[in-house]
């Protein structure tokens, strides 16, 4: 997941660079939302790792 959020903003850099600031809005955007959906599931993660033995 953290992967493609790399790739998207990466895309969106090199968007910027060649002037398409709508690709580039679009990518970023895409990025934000593929970011945040890593931290929930990572906090998750950390969370129900961390659970006592039964």
């Amino acid at each position: 997941m953290l992967h493609w959020a790399a790739v998207f903003f990466v895309i969106a850099l090199i968007a910027a660079v060649f002037g398409f600031g709508g690709i580039a809005a679009s990518a970023v955007g895409i990025a934000k939302i593929l970011f945040l959906v890593f931290l929930v599931l990572a906090v998750v993660s950390l969370l129900v790792g961390r659970r006592a033995p039964l």
